[in-house]
């Protein structure tokens, strides 16, 4: 046999050969398996925890000199734009997986943007084929069925990673009057000129649009007041998460010397007490009488209620294609490329997760340069509440529902514009520059979130915009 007739049947022995062990280390899971282990293998064989935990094990090589950088740098990347433990440890024992979580897994399958193609070169085993693909898609799906039941939405917008805002929510209504007294109730504050819709006013869009609230004495806050609208559907209270839920949240701005400046709830029982016909409408609902807990509770049962449904875009997954424009459906097409709906999903289209402000671009040097605007104690985010460094910068997701009336945006209130904030996230969260084409048209999507109020279509024609 000829040299070359030899090198070539060695090379195609070789090629076939590579085949083989490729699909060897491919192969999807045994479907027999739960559908849980079947994910979890596929993620595991994938590196997913390789990049994407705070202390992943190695292997030699990663110390190597050649491949040392490298291996930090996405190790590093991975970990800093999801930490996928919570995941695995919810999957393991069959518990609920965050929506963003879901989102994410799913964006990056449908993407196939992982695992990186460098992590691949090294790791043949962990190739994302079209059937682990159909694996972990169908497993989002079932998880999504299972712990996130879709039911308002038509049968084609089931399985979407955004849900229609319900109609109402339980609440107590004898409990939900007094807390809408008490959140108007300028009592609430030390000097009596400030309430919670001071900063929160439910005709416009529950906030203030300012860039930051005026509290007692005419101090200014530290961070831009979020709406109080849907605020019931967040997994946590405030940019930094440092309340649990409503009634907590409603516990720090009485007492914040900043904000409405009262030195107790003593204090605050006290004065609405000395109101002989507010004192009796409230001891019939609470009979404990007037203290924290229950001045909390009752503005968090009226908080349960701010809610704005049949938004266009709710409508439009509810089944009523004729609800939103072209223009709009094609936003949200977009919406979802750019990879926004991997933050912003569930029901209140955000407030599910924390994330790093500037995952893509350094945002607070920017900021910094183009604003003279130099770091506060506000922009440690979740840091200050937790003290954990992969923290730092990072912040509660805020909701986009009627996000067209609720401007400033950002946490440091320093965008004055829609189409401003949209472009604005593409380069500093995904990394992307978004034509001007594409903003109007994310634009046009967002303006179709405006939500409906009892029963009618919530407006703002506050002008106030970045006067402070």
């Amino acid at each position: 046999m000829k040299t070359s007739s030899k090198i070539l049947l060695n090379g195609a022995v070789f090629v076939v050969g590579l085949a083989l062990i490729y699909r060897a280390v491919n192969q999807a899971p045994d479907p027999s398996l739960p559908a849980n282990e079947q994910l979890t293998q596929v993620l595991n064989e994938g590196g997913c925890v390789f990049c994407h935990t705070e202390n992943p094990d190695l292997p030699f090589y990663a110390n190597l000199p050649v491949a040392k950088s490298m291996i930090t740098a996405h190790v590093e990347a991975g970990y800093q734009s999801f930490d996928i433990a919570p995941m695995m440890d919810a999957v393991a024992q069959g518990q609920a997986v965050g929506e963003v979580d879901l989102a994410k897994v799913e964006k990056c399958v449908i993407d196939g943007t992982m695992p990186l193609a460098s992590y691949y070169l090294a790791h043949w085993g962990s190739s994302l084929t079209d059937a682990k693909k159909a694996v972990v898609l169908g497993w989002v799906k079932q998880h999504r069925e299972q712990f996130y039941p879709n039911l308002l939405a038509a049968e084609q917008f089931r399985n979407e990673p955004i849900r229609p805002i319900p109609d109402s929510v339980a609440v107590d209504a004898a409990k939900v009057l007094l807390g809408k007294e008490l959140y108007h109730d300028t009592r609430l504050s030390g000097d009596g000129s400030v309430s919670c819709a001071s900063c929160h006013d439910i005709e416009t869009a529950g906030v203030d649009n300012h860039r930051y609230s005026d509290g007692i004495g005419g101090q200014l806050g530290g961070v831009n007041a979020p709406t109080s609208y849907n605020s019931y559907f967040n997994f946590a209270q405030f940019w930094d998460g440092r309340a649990a839920t409503l009634a907590d949240q409603a516990a720090g701005p009485p007492l914040n010397p900043v904000e409405m400046g009262s030195a107790s709830f003593e204090e605050i029982a006290a004065r609405l007490a000395e109101d002989a016909d507010f004192s009796k409408r409230f001891l019939a609902s609470y009979p404990e009488g007037l203290n924290q807990q229950t001045i909390t509770d009752a503005i968090a049962q009226y908080e349960m209620t701010l809610l704005t449904p049949n938004s266009a875009f709710d409508r439009y997954l509810k089944g009523d294609l004729q609800a939103m424009t072209d223009e709009q459906v094609e936003g949200y097409a977009l919406f979802k490329e750019y990879k926004c709906a991997t933050c912003h999903a569930g029901v209140n289209m955000g407030g599910l997760s924390y994330e790093l402000m500037g995952q893509r671009a350094d945002y607070f040097k920017d900021r910094e340069l183009n604003m003279k605007s130099g770091l506060t104690d506000s922009d440690n985010g979740r840091w200050a509440q937790t003290g954990v460094e992969r923290d730092r910068y990072r912040f509660k997701t805020p909701t986009l529902r009627n996000v067209a009336l609720t401007w400033p945006y950002y946490h440091d209130g320093s965008v004055a514009t829609l189409d401003e904030a949209i472009s604005m996230m593409a380069r500093y969260q995904v990394g992307r520059t978004m034509p001007d084409a594409d903003v109007h048209k994310v634009e046009a999507f967002l303006q179709a979130q405006t939500g409906q109020y009892q029963g009618k279509l919530l407006t703002n024609s506050n002008p106030a915009v970045h006067e402070h």
